[in-house]
């Protein structure tokens, strides 16, 4: 067995374990969404949704990661060597795994050359049309992007390969910190608009009368994803845990921590969206549309775009840096390749599959599967169908195959944690509660319901 590397502090798993779960989609669509969908009324059933499911799948990741010490895959043959069939669970994990860096590699191509692009100013302008325009111009030339990807690519697969503690540990320490002091900065730029009052309402204010069914089921699946569970990225950061870790507690502080970023990120966004009289759809416009002509028209509007998009990247790179471990994780242990050979070879594969998402809008926008391109098959296939299986079956596995006495020993580490309740609480939402609520995602997702 190669000796494994660990986080080495508190902070450190925190951190990193915060970069997993916070993603660009805290930046503009838990926002946008909570405003669309009753406000307040619909963080309630976020949050509930979010006690149920989301937060007891990703103490279950947590928890057979670390107990393991191996990656997504040989973990369940690790614990449950007597069905090697429960391997299957981890082998979806390493294929979601790759199948979102596919695409998501290519969004975080667009925010990290929309960096480059509004420091030089080619993207400022108050009118949407120029924008949309400049948006259009991007995603329709090859060229670009496939640089930007694989840029992107490279640049995360640089961190990796430095390790766990001297790699993605120190870098997440840098940049979580990064991310809510640009937040905080932007947020209260933002407050001191005109239109504050209104994005504020927009976002928090109750409105139960836009709370239907409908809404019910988006704010369960947008629960559940938000964690970034179900695609072994938990497993994976789970098996470099210290000993001493208190895992549910750890849990808890990253979902809080996660809701914060969410949130602040509409305080930021909303009031200058209000203000000149934007729209707050959600979506992929209002982050590379909206944000750039409302900015632009504030006062010091180019270093505020500037920031808006330092802080996506900052976002993107944490959840890039916990996905790519994952196959890096996977072929460095179960087939004894080097750091460096096993992120090589994650990069050139990643790359190879990625350049089809990456030219969906150019090149490959003819050619499609099942309807779809493939930068929206890659989506459908893991959003839709790969993370709620993986979820309901490791589910499965935490409650009611591995057994209660090792969750319990594993959970209270070894009896030194003073948390019985909250064991208790965590067996009965993933043994009963937790696997209801992901059948109901996955039916949602395939449109069955």
């Amino acid at each position: 067995m190669m000796k494994r590397d660990i986080f080495t502090s508190g902070f450190g798993v925190l951190a990193a374990t915060l970069g997993s779960a916070v993603g660009l989609g805290n930046i503009w669509k838990f926002p946008a969404l909570t405003g669309l969908n009753g406000g307040a009324a619909f963080l309630v059933i976020y949050l509930l949704s979010t006690l149920m499911a989301g937060l007891p799948v990703m103490i279950a990741e947590l928890m057979l990661g670390r107990r393991s010490r191996s990656d997504a895959l040989t973990t369940f043959r690790v614990l449950h060597p007597q069905r090697e069939s429960w391997g299957l669970i981890g082998a979806v994990g390493v294929l979601s795994a790759f199948l979102i860096l596919a695409f998501y590699t290519e969004v975080a191509g667009w925010v990290f050359a929309y960096v480059f692009k509004s420091v030089t100013g080619s993207i400022l302008s108050t009118d949407p049309t120029v924008t949309s325009a400049a948006f259009a111009k991007l995603i329709a030339d090859p060229v670009q992007s496939i640089f930007w990807q694989f840029l992107v690519i490279i640049f995360v697969g640089c961190i990796i390969v430095a390790g766990v503690s001297k790699g993605i540990e120190k870098t997440t320490k840098r940049l979580m910190p990064m991310l809510f002091l640009i937040l905080v900065m932007i947020g209260i730029r933002s407050l001191m608009l005109p239109g504050a009052a209104e994005g504020l309402t927009f976002l928090f204010r109750p409105d139960f009368s836009k709370v239907t069914g409908a809404v019910v089921l988006t704010a369960m699946g947008l629960a559940f994803f938000k964690l970034s569970v179900g695609m072994g990225t938990m497993i994976t950061y789970g098996s470099y845990f210290t000993e001493d870790q208190d895992i549910p507690m750890t849990a808890l502080r990253v979902m809080v921590a996660d809701l914060t970023v969410s949130l602040l990120a509409g305080i930021a966004i909303f009031p200058a969206v209000f203000t000149y009289g934007f729209k707050p759809e959600a979506g992929p416009a209002l982050l590379f549309i909206t944000i750039p002509a409302v900015f632009s028209q504030m006062p010091f509007g180019t270093i505020f775009v500037v920031l808006f998009f330092v802080l996506g990247a900052i976002a993107s790179t944490g959840a890039m840096l916990s996905i790519m471990e994952v196959p890096v994780a996977y072929l460095h242990q179960r087939f004894g390749l080097s750091r460096f050979k096993a992120t090589a070879m994650t990069v050139v594969l990643l790359a190879l599959v990625g350049s089809t998402a990456a030219l969906s809008n150019s090149t490959l926008a003819g050619f499609k599967l099942f309807g779809m391109t493939m930068f929206d098959l890659y989506d459908f296939l893991t959003s839709n169908l790969l993370l709620p299986l993986g979820g309901f079956f490791l589910s499965l596995f935490a409650g009611w195959v591995w057994g209660e006495k090792k969750v319990r020993s594993a959970l209270s580490n070894e009896g030194t944690l003073a948390n019985r309740t909250v064991v208790s609480f965590f067996l009965f939402q993933v043994k009963y509660v937790a696997p209801v609520i992901i059948i109901v995602i996955l039916l949602r997702g395939l449109k069955l319901i």
